[in-house]
């Protein structure tokens, strides 16, 4: 238990966090990664390159040091982390090994004997922060354990199936090398993939939401491919293997499904927005909805049947479908989705083309052109007492969240899922 005048120790290191924590973590990361170079084939080496994983530490350190004195305000922020923490697989024995080297890199930072207080105040409060984490995914593994077709660690995939879903994202359906079942997952969760990357010589792990709903033949994720070219910058080291380097008949690890971002309620209207590969979990929840709600005669009887098609049915709850993409190249899944809305009178649609091509129909391919404005859409897409679902950009996020708040929709209704920002934070 800290006491007052260390937890007076830590709230004194907030100025310095502000001022140079990134430069402390990254400080850190290369300092346990010489130390421990096993442990890049668990942590985001393209997240290294890029400084990424350095600065989400970074605000993460900071946000416990602001929040010492009742860090249960973190509570959202930790089990996001866990559940990451979980998929790659983080066992207790390697929070020493971060605890180590972040003291280490503390005391050589700030030039601090590692006898000095304030050391032994981060120390303690670290370790209490460990316990809560490691306590936190003890019981996921568990939850793991005890799933039917799920499993720990990591299990072989087959690629079964690779399908270019646009210019930019291909979808490939992963069946488990030994034939053994598959879980009921939430439709919105995700799973890590590990594949060795030739660059590097070593096997990178990224998260990657699951685009389809459970149905226990297969997993689907569709993947982005992250080209310097068209992104300005330089490209995505698992994304470029798996779109340039891995066919069908190949084989991937997976860590099982996980995640606190899937839908809650397919009872109520549901309102899914998102913008380019941000549509993967909302496509699962689409299909699970639109599963869900799919024949309810299939069990009856002929003649239970027969009275069914005289008596009135319960109207289906109604699903709005709002995507953002660049144009019809690179809108993902496009023709699947249209022809689910033509199947589906509860399902309404709504599409934006920040660029519309020369052969992109108004009307057709999309419904408006300019970046998504939540706020020039009718009311009918915005019933009061829907859940919405966020996955993009974590911008685009954030424009669509205060878009939301300002057309009056409370904020236990929205649920988000930022994706892109994978890896280890603690």
């Amino acid at each position: 238990m800290l006491s007052q005048h260390q937890i007076d120790l830590i709230k004194s290191t907030v100025p310095v966090l502000r001022e140079n924590g990134v430069a402390l973590t990254d400080y850190f990361y290369k300092r346990m990664l010489g130390n421990n170079p096993e442990l890049k084939e668990t942590f985001n080496m393209g997240h290294q390159r890029s400084g990424a994983q350095a600065k989400a530490l970074a605000g993460a350190v900071l946000a416990y040091a602001e929040n010492i004195e009742d860090p249960s305000v973190l509570a959202p922020v930790v089990e996001l982390i866990c559940h990451k923490h979980v998929s790659l697989n983080i066992q207790a024995p390697e929070y020493d090994i971060v605890g180590e080297n972040l003291l280490h890199s503390i005391s050589e930072v700030l030039n601090i004997p590692m006898e000095h207080e304030l050391i032994e105040a981060w120390g303690l409060a670290y370790g209490q922060l460990a316990d809560l984490f490691i306590q936190t995914e003890q019981k996921i593994y568990l939850e793991h354990q005890q799933t039917q077709g799920s499993w720990l660690g990591w299990r072989d995939f087959i690629i079964a199936k690779k399908v270019k879903e646009s210019d930019e994202i291909t979808s490939f359906y992963l069946v488990p090398k030994d034939g053994g079942a598959l879980p009921k997952y939430k439709a919105g969760q995700y799973v890590t993939v590990r594949v060795l990357v030739p660059e590097l010589g070593i096997k990178q792990p990224r998260q990657y939401s699951l685009s389809d709903c459970a149905s226990g033949q297969y997993l689907r994720i569709s993947v982005k491919r992250e080209d310097a070219k068209v992104e300005g910058q330089d490209p995505g080291y698992v994304s470029s293997t798996l779109h340039q380097y891995l066919n069908e008949h190949d084989v991937v690890e997976l860590s099982a499904p996980t995640g606190n971002f899937f839908l809650v309620n397919p009872e109520k209207t549901n309102v899914l927005i998102s913008a380019g590969v941000g549509l993967t979990p909302m496509v699962a929840m689409l299909n699970q909805l639109l599963t869900e709600n799919t024949d309810p005669n299939e069990k009856l009887s002929f003649w239970q049947k027969v009275k069914a098609q005289f008596s009135h049915a319960p109207e289906k709850p109604a699903i709005h479908f709002i995507h953002a993409a660049r144009n019809s190249r690179v809108h993902a899944m496009k023709n699947a989705i249209q022809g689910l809305a033509q199947q589906h009178d509860n399902l309404n649609v709504f599409v934006a083309y920040e660029h519309p091509e020369q052969q992109d129909k108004l009307g057709q391919d999309y419904d408006t052109q300019g970046r998504l404005d939540l706020s020039k859409l009718d009311k009918k897409w915005f019933p009061e007492h829907a859940d919405y679902y966020l996955c993009g950009p974590m911008p685009f996020m954030q424009a669509q969240h205060q878009a939301l708040l300002a057309r009056g929709i409370p904020q236990e209704n929205i649920h988000s899922e930022a994706f892109g920002t994978g890896g280890v934070t603690l």
